[in-house]
């Protein structure tokens, strides 16, 4: 195999048949956000009700993210995989039933609401254990050597599914209704389902089955907390995510600010995720590891740059054009976060220091939506905006200032180790 294949995982026939079920689900879930909050917002106009969708989901997949690494580590991956796909299919279930005018044509809009709330917070339980398992089983997948071209292919993926799904439930809900869209989420799901049987069940590799939880926990924490490369950059994209997201915000934009209704909405979302995917494609062929660190920096601070224009504009295409470029940026700061993590992770603490990757980075995706809310409630939601976006400058700066180690990280020798 030659070194520098840009498609050197995707001959692998099992990580093919990974892909095809992340998609079909990521795509799924892509959607179901994007409706949950079109709905949510229809319902109340309010966007703080939007910030407390992010805090339903964020409080069980924070509170449970380790003690869900630790059960990562000790259990077969495919059939853990297998059993959180079918529990979301249960959550999809629900919101159409939630949607459906039979069902809840009777009911009270603050019950809906309730029942909305109820199904993400047992989504945000879910969460816990997606990001580790997953992130396991792609190691359990492709040899090692081959880690770096598969994260970048799996994040490639996640993102080619978040904007076709985004793109999609925005014009699905002009086309069908919001209860049809999630109907079609539920489908997708149990496509998901049903594919993941194809992958063959995995070795546990972990040589401490039996661990108690406290001691288990205590060393994946010491480990994530003692790498100051993993560490540096998982704080780094906590501050950013927590204090740049939009994403909670945009269903206001679309229908208050820019009043480019359902559609518009669909094409913001999906803009974001457009120059995320292009960007992670060109760098399977041109690879960011020299230099990784110094490129992580840049990244993140021009993907605040583009979050203050946009909460600036008030024109449509100058928007999308802001957004496309946060995908852009973004793009490049997860390929380099996803390649440090595969590669200065052990096999048998994948699932523990995933944990944490959820809870540093996962989470604040949660927490900022919920941030965002509160702020746009105080400040309004083009203010709220860019003070985000100045706030993730702040730590850029703050950050590369301080950690020399991230500052000066180059991935180059890591990855030729594994060619070895």
């Amino acid at each position: 195999m030659q070194k520098n294949d840009p498609y050197a995982a995707l001959r692998i026939k099992e990580f093919n048949i990974f892909l095809l079920l992340r998609f079909a689900l990521v795509f799924g879930w892509s959607m179901q956000f994007i409706v949950i909050e079109w709905e949510v917002y229809s319902l109340t106009k309010d966007p703080l009700y939007l910030g407390l969708i992010g805090l339903m989901e964020i409080i069980p997949a924070f509170t449970m993210a380790l003690f869900a690494g630790h059960i990562v580590d000790q259990k077969e991956k495919r059939n853990l995989l297998a059993i959180c796909i079918a529990a979301f299919s249960l959550i999809s279930l629900g919101l159409f039933l939630l949607t459906w005018d039979k069902v809840v044509s009777d009911w009270k809009t603050q019950n809906i609401l309730y029942c909305i709330y109820a199904l993400v917070f047992f989504g945000g339980f879910l969460r816990s254990f997606f990001g580790p398992t997953i992130f396991s089983l792609i190691a359990l997948i492709v040899p090692k050597k081959i880690y770096p071209n598969a994260a970048t292919w799996s994040s490639s993926t996640w993102k080619a599914a978040t904007v076709t799904g985004a793109l999609f439930a925005g014009f699905s809900i002009d086309w069908i209704g919001v209860d049809k869209t999630l109907c079609i989420v539920f489908a997708l799901v149990t496509f998901a389902l049903l594919i993941t049987f194809k992958i063959k069940k995995k070795p546990i590799l972990n040589p401490n089955i039996g661990e108690s939880v406290g001691k288990s926990l205590k060393v994946g924490l010491q480990f994530v907390f003692s790498n100051k490369a993993i560490l540096g950059a998982l704080t780094l994209d906590m501050i950013a995510v927590l204090f740049g997201g939009t994403v909670a915000l945009l269903s206001v934009f679309a229908q208050d600010i820019l009043e480019v209704g359902s559609k518009g909405f669909g094409v913001l979302n999906a803009s974001i995720s457009i120059g995320s995917i292009l960007t992670m494609f060109i760098t399977t062929y041109l690879p960011v590891n020299k230099n990784a660190g110094k490129k992580l920096l840049i990244s993140i601070f021009g993907f605040g740059i583009c979050i203050i224009v946009f909460g600036a504009s008030k024109l449509f295409w100058l928007s999308v054009l802001a957004l496309f470029f946060s995908g852009v940026t973004d793009g490049v700061s997860m390929v380099i976060r996803q390649t440090i993590l595969q590669l200065k992770t052990p096999d048998h603490m994948r699932g523990r220091v995933a944990s944490v990757n959820s809870m540093f980075v996962g989470s604040s995706n949660e927490l900022g939506a919920f941030e965002s809310g509160l702020a746009a409630k105080i400040l309004g939601p083009s203010v709220a905006v860019i003070f985000g976006g100045i706030m993730t400058l702040v730590t850029v700066v703050a950050i590369g200032a301080k950690n020399k180690t991230l500052r000066e990280l180059d991935l180059t020798e890591d990855i030729e180790d594994h060619n070895v």
